[in-house]
C-alpha cells in the first residue's frame, strides 16, 4: 500500500500528463494550422504568379519565411511536449525565499511547462537558475543567482522521482545521498547505443562546470569514467539556454576523434532538446584548411605504425614536433624571415627614388597580417611615395613596374618550401621525411597548416561562437596554436591526461593553458563508468592516485590463459554466446590494432555457423555506434562504454611497451560490468 505522500505524488503526476496532453493536442492542432496554411499560401502564388509584380513576390516570400520560422518553432514545442508525457519531471524542491512567508514547490524535468492561461509554471527546465538548487544544496540553507542578483532562501523538501513511459517507478525522499542513490540506479544499468543525458543525476562539481559562464577557454581535465564529455555536453545545452538570443546550435562546432564517437554522442544535445550541432574531425579540418592540396597520413594511421613498426627515426620526429620547444622555434624562424627575406634595393620609378628602409619600414607596419599577405599593401605605401613624389597620376606603365619590383625585394616562397627550409634553418633537415607517394606524415600536418597561417593567412571560422575539443590529450601544442588562430571564440576543452593513444604527442592540461593562458582548469577526479572491481584492476595497471572510484561492486575482472590462438578463439567465441545470453546490451572486444581486430572478427564469424550472434567490426571508416558484440581497436573505442569488455592477446609479446600499457589501461576502462582477458601461453607483465 502507497503511503499518502507518495500517492499524492503519483496524483500530482497524473494531473500534470493531463495538463501536458491538453497542450500537445493544442500544439498539434497549431502545427497543422501552420502547415495548411503554408500549402495554401504556396499554392496561391503559384496559381497567381503572372499577376504578381517584384513587391508583391518579395512581401510573399518574407510571409513564407514567417510561416515557416513559426511552423518549425511550433513542431519544436511539440517536439518537448512529447518528451514530457513520457517523463515530465525528475526532481522537487520546495524552496523558501527568505522575504517570502511561503515555500514554492519547484518540479524540474528537461524542458519548461507553463501554463499560459493560468501563467503558472509547472515545471522548470534543468537549466533554469532555480534548479541549480536541486543540485548545489541538501536541505537547509540555499542560494541560487539570478540575473538581478542573488536569492537566499532555505530548502524544506527534496524529492528525486524515476519517471518512464508516464510511470512512476520510484520516488526517494529527503536524503542526504539522494543524487547517489538515483545514480547507483542508473550506473546500474545496460549501456545503450547512444550516450544518454545525465539531468537528474548531475554532481555538484559537474553542475559548477556546466553552469561556467564566464570562462573564454573552459580546460577540463578527467579521468577515465568521470562523465567529462557528458559534462561538456550539457554545458553546450546550458549555454544554448541562457544565450538563446545570441547562439545557436550551428553557432557551435564539436571536433571528435572519429565519426563512430560523433554518432554516439549524437543523442545527447536532441535528449535535452536542442538542435544537432555541426561536428567535424582533425583531419577534415586540415583538409579544408590545406585545401585539399597535400595527402597526408591519418592520427590512425600514425598510432598503427607505432603500434606495430615502431621504428625510433619516426618516434624521434613525432616527439621533437609535439614540444612546446619546436613550436617556439617556428616563432623564431618565421622572426628569421621577416628579418631576412628580403634583399635591399632602391627602388627608381618615374625620377622618384624609393629608398629601402621606408619600404622595409611600411613592410614591418603591417606586422599583424601574414608576411605573404603584406606586399601588396607594401605596393599601394609605394605607389602613393612615387605619386606624391611626381605631384601627378601615374600611367599603367609605371604602376606595373611597382608591382613587379616590389616583390621582387621579398624572397617569399611558397608554404612547403618555407616549412621544409625550417629543418635546414634549424640545422635538423633530417627530421623532415616525406611518405612513399609524397605523402606527409601526420606530425607534419599542422605544422605545415601553422606556416600557411603565418604567410598566407587562412580561412577563419567567424561564424563560430563555441567550439568544443574532446580528447585533448591528443593534440599537440603546434594543433592548439592553429585553433587558437582559426576559432576566435570560446572553448571548452576536454580529455584525460592518462588515456594519450600516443604517448609520444600528448598534452597535459597544463600545457593546453600554456596555448590558452585565460584558460580555467576543472579537474574530475570522481570515476562513474566501471565497478569498484574494475576500477582497481585498471588502476594496478596505470596507477593514479587522484582517482576516486564509485563503491559499486561487481564481479571480479578475469584474465585467462591459453596454450595456443586456437583455444584463445574458441574462448572468445564462448565468451559471446555467454554474453548474448545475458541482460547486457554491449560487448565490446577491443584489440590493440585493426590488424588483430579484422583477424579476429573473421575468425569469430567463422565460428558463428548459425548465424547467433550480433558481431559488428569497427574500422576507421565506420560511421555508426551499434550494440551488440562490437569488434574494434583501443583507438576507436575511446570515449565509448559497454557493459561487458573483452581484451584480447593479452600476452608478453602484444603488451610490453609503455604506448601498450597505455593502450591496456584505455580498453579496461571501457568496462562498465564485466570485464575479461586473455592470453596465449605466457600473460603481459602489466598484469602482474
Amino acid at each position: 500500500m502507497l503511503n499518502p505522500t507518495e500517492q499524492d505524488e503519483r496524483n500530482y503526476l497524473e494531473e500534470i500528463r493531463e495538463r501536458l496532453a491538453r497542450a500537445l493536442s493544442r500544439m498539434e492542432s497549431r502545427v497543422r494550422e501552420y502547415s495548411e496554411e503554408l500549402r495554401e499560401k504556396k499554392q496561391y502564388i503559384f496559381e497567381n504568379q503572372s499577376g504578381l509584380d517584384d513587391a508583391d513576390r518579395v512581401a510573399a516570400g518574407q510571409s513564407i519565411d514567417r510561416m515557416v520560422n513559426t511552423g518549425e518553432s511550433a513542431v519544436a514545442r511539440r517536439r518537448k511536449l512529447l518528451k514530457l508525457v513520457q517523463s515530465p519531471y525528475f526532481g522537487r524542491i520546495d524552496f523558501k525565499p527568505n522575504k517570502e512567508e511561503k515555500e514554492t514547490p519547484v518540479y524540474i524535468g528537461l524542458a519548461t511547462f507553463t501554463d499560459d492561461a493560468e501563467r503558472v509554471n509547472y515545471i522548470f527546465d534543468w537549466r533554469a537558475p532555480i534548479s541549480s538548487l536541486f543540485y548545489d544544496f541538501e536541505l537547509g540553507e540555499a542560494a541560487y543567482e539570478t540575473l538581478s542578483g542573488k536569492i537566499s532562501g532555505e530548502i524544506l523538501l527534496k524529492r528525486q522521482y524515476k519517471i518512464r513511459e508516464g510511470r512512476m517507478e520510484f520516488m526517494i525522499e529527503n536524503s542526504v545521498s539522494i543524487l547517489d542513490d538515483v545514480l547507483q540506479r542508473e550506473l546500474s544499468k545496460s549501456a545503450d547505443d547512444k550516450m544518454k543525458n545525465i539531468v537528474a543525476t548531475i554532481q555538484r562539481d559537474q553542475n559548477l562546470v556546466i553552469r561556467n559562464e564566464t570562462a573564454p577557454v573552459m580546460i577540463i581535465q578527467g579521468v577515465a569514467g568521470s562523465g567529462k564529455t557528458s559534462i561538456a555536453l550539457h554545458r553546450i545545452a546550458f549555454l544554448l539556454y541562457r544565450f538563446r538570443d545570441t547562439i545557436k546550435a550551428n553557432d557551435i562546432l564539436i571536433l571528435s576523434p572519429n565519426k563512430v564517437f560523433a554518432d554516439y554522442i549524437s543523442n545527447v544535445l536532441p535528449e535535452l532538446g536542442e538542435e544537432y550541432i555541426p561536428e567535424t574531425g582533425m583531419e577534415e579540418l586540415a583538409n579544408v584548411l590545406l585545401e585539399n592540396k597535400y595527402p597526408f597520413q591519418t592520427f590512425f594511421q600514425q598510432v598503427a605504425a607505432l603500434l606495430e613498426q615502431p621504428h625510433p627515426e619516426f618516434i624521434q620526429r613525432i616527439r621533437f614536433k609535439s614540444s612546446f620547444a619546436f613550436l617556439s622555434q617556428l616563432n623564431k624562424y618565421f622572426i628569421h624571415l621577416e628579418n631576412n627575406s628580403f634583399r635591399p634595393m632602391d627602388l627608381k620609378v618615374a625620377s622618384v627614388v624609393v629608398p629601402f628602409p621606408f619600404v622595409i619600414e611600411k613592410f614591418r607596419s603591417w606586422s599583424r597580417m601574414p608576411m605573404g599577405k603584406r606586399i601588396p599593401e607594401v605596393v599601394k605605401e609605394v605607389l602613393q611615395y612615387v605619386r606624391n613624389g611626381v605631384n601627378r597620376k601615374l600611367s599603367g606603365s609605371e604602376k606595373a613596374k611597382v608591382w613587379e619590383l616590389v616583390p621582387r625585394m621579398f624572397n617569399i616562397r611558397s608554404t612547403f618550401d618555407v616549412y621544409k627550409g625550417f629543418y635546414e634553418w634549424i640545422g635538423k633537415p633530417e627530421m623532415f621525411r616525406m611518405m612513399h607517394g609524397m605523402k606527409l606524415e601526420f606530425a607534419d600536418v599542422f605544422p605545415l597548416i601553422y606556416c600557411k597561417i603565418r604567410l598566407e593567412g587562412i580561412q577563419n571560422y567567424d561564424h563560430i561562437k563555441h567550439l568544443l575539443v574532446d580528447e585533448m590529450q591528443d593534440y599537440t601544442p603546434v594543433q592548439y596554436a592553429v585553433l587558437s588562430r582559426v576559432f576566435k571564440c570560446r572553448k571548452t576543452i576536454l580529455g584525460d591526461v592518462n588515456q594519450p593513444v600516443n604517448p609520444y604527442s600528448a598534452s597535459s592540461a597544463e600545457g593546453i593553458e600554456e596555448v590558452f593562458p585565460q584558460g580555467e582548469i576543472v579537474k574530475l577526479f570522481r570515476s562513474y563508468r566501471s565497478t569498484w572491481e574494475i576500477t582497481q584492476f585498471s588502476l594496478r595497471i596505470s596507477p593514479n592516485p587522484d582517482l576516486v572510484a564509485m563503491e559499486r561492486h561487481g564481479e571480479e575482472p578475469q584474465a585467462l590463459g591459453f596454450a595456443n590462438a586456437q583455444e584463445e578463439t574458441d574462448a572468445i567465441y564462448i565468451e559471446c554466446l555467454k554474453f548474448s545470453n545475458s541482460v547486457n546490451q554491449s560487448m565490446g572486444i577491443i584489440c590493440k590494432t585493426q590488424r588483430q581486430a579484422q583477424m579476429l572478427f573473421e575468425k569469430l564469424t567463422a565460428a558463428d555457423q548459425e548465424k547467433k550472434l550480433k558481431i559488428h567490426l569497427l574500422t576507421p571508416d565506420s560511421t555508426a555506434f551499434s550494440s551488440g558484440i562490437i569488434v574494434t581497436t583501443v583507438h576507436l573505442s575511446k570515449g565509448l562504454e559497454f557493459d561487458e569488455v573483452l581484451v584480447p592477446f593479452v600476452s608478453a609479446t602484444n603488451y610490453k611497451s609503455d604506448i601498450d600499457k597505455r593502450m591496456l589501461y584505455i580498453a579496461c576502462t571501457r568496462a562498465m560490468h564485466r570485464l575479461t582477458l586473455t592470453y596465449e601461453q605466457e600473460r603481459s607483465g602489466f598484469l602482474a
